[in-house]
């Protein structure tokens, strides 16, 4: 491995937690992101003729502290500044290198509810730990959510400029707090695991890392506020679905779809932990989208024969999430149920309406959807030309290699 994929697996699986303890170090978003740019720039330096340090992590936070404190002393507005500077460059009583990984974790949980603070926006708290937890790009935000890059990077800037001038403190909020912001939150590490899970863009499948987070994260959730069934139940979902990530990949890398996955290798550990926490999640009265979700995700789970799936009350279970949380995303996902259970011209149908949604236009997953029925039901030229539409808006290479195997496979 060269230096710069070691500098970017770092970057990858530590930015959240080197970025989290920055923040809180230095006490803005901006000046935080940019020491730690410094910092990324410094080791693509360095670390050729130097190699890569035995604690990758701990290099980055002290060249970004100590990049800070530079950048600090150049400012012209030094005497202004000089209350900061102190703070940044006082010793730290635990040397970077040897924070227990609770305090760095308590970082991420600052940073987490920091973001969601709930006098931010929604989707501003959403897209803004997204970006500053796990170093997604403005690009694979705006995929994400289905916006332009446009609106995402203003979101972010316009949510960092609201902490800055209302004073919302980085901090884990009372127990009293923790409720009003837990949607928010929820929300957080649902689309984290979800990038972890699908990545958006770049040459792997799936994210291990940021699944791993947000499973953490969560967890730690779940031990503030163990009352909370949607909590339990998100966390069930994130189990289930990291029982089977593994399937989902072939030994080379490449995507393999759900009623063709080798079953053997998901793991049965993790499938019964889901389980268990969802069923803790019923006890407590479940009901809402995360709990619909995890149900899903258990019918999948449980059956050890792809032709064993009770497709009708997977459909059923959609059906009632497009209720609870109506999206064009989740209809979509409603759809292609509707078409296991019921047959391609059913959920051809049910794409239909889908296809004028403004939030759908370039999200490949829709063409993709009405490729595959169109090739269940042997019209291969329409088939052919939904592949090449999704392999032509999708940025992950993976999928990418999948759409153009199914253009081969048809001739195309």
């Amino acid at each position: 491995m060269n230096t710069s994929e070691a500098l970017d697996r770092v970057f990858r699986q530590e930015h959240g937690r080197v970025l989290a303890t920055l923040i809180r170090v230095l006490g803005d978003f901006d000046r935080a992101e940019e020491a730690l740019q410094d910092a990324v720039a410094r080791a693509l330096e360095r670390w050729p003729s130097e190699g890569v340090p035995a604690n990758p992590r701990a290099w980055l936070l002290r060249t970004a502290r100590n990049r800070a404190v530079d950048g600090l002393r150049r400012e012209r507005t030094f005497d202004g500044k000089r209350p900061l500077l102190m703070a940044v460059a006082a010793p730290v009583p635990t040397p970077l290198d040897l924070l227990p990984a609770s305090a760095l974790r308590d970082d991420q949980l600052r940073l987490v509810f920091t973001c969601c603070h709930p006098a931010l926006p929604l989707e501003a708290r959403v897209a803004l730990t997204l970006r500053t937890l796990c170093g997604l790009t403005s690009e694979e935000l705006a995929r994400a959510f289905l916006v332009p890059r446009a609106t995402m990077q203003q979101r972010i800037v316009r949510a960092k400029r609201k902490i800055r001038v209302a004073g919302i403190p980085y901090q884990v909020p009372e127990t009293g707090e923790l409720h009003e912001r837990l949607d928010g939150v929820m929300a957080v590490l649902y689309l984290v695991f979800n990038e972890g899970y699908a990545a958006t863009a770049g040459v792997e499948l799936q994210r291990a890392e940021l699944m791993a987070e947000a499973e953490r994260l969560a967890r730690h959730l779940v031990g503030l506020l163990p009352d909370r069934a949607e909590l339990h139940s998100l966390q069930a979902l994130m189990q289930l679905h990291a029982a089977r990530a593994d399937g989902r990949v072939s030994g080379t890398g490449d995507l393999v779809t759900l009623e063709e996955q080798d079953r053997t290798r998901w793991d049965p550990e993790g499938i019964r932990s889901g389980l268990e926490t969802l069923d803790r999640a019923l006890s407590l009265g479940g009901s809402g989208p995360y709990t619909v979700q995890a149900a899903i995700a258990a019918l999948h789970a449980g059956v050890s024969r792809a032709e064993d799936t009770d497709w009708p009350q997977i459909a059923g279970l959609y059906a009632r999430l497009v209720e609870l949380a109506p999206s064009p995303v989740v209809a979509l996902n409603h759809a292609a149920a509707v078409a296991m259970a019921r047959g391609p011209s059913a959920g051809l149908a049910l794409l239909g309406p889908l296809e004028d949604e403004p939030a759908l236009s370039g999200f490949h997953l829709l063409p993709a959807s009405r490729a595959d029925l169109l090739r269940r039901l042997g019209r291969t030229e329409d088939a052919l030309t939904a592949y090449a539409e999704a392999l032509a808006l999708t940025r992950n290479e993976r999928e990418r290699a999948y759409y153009r195997r199914r253009i081969e496979d048809l001739g195309g």
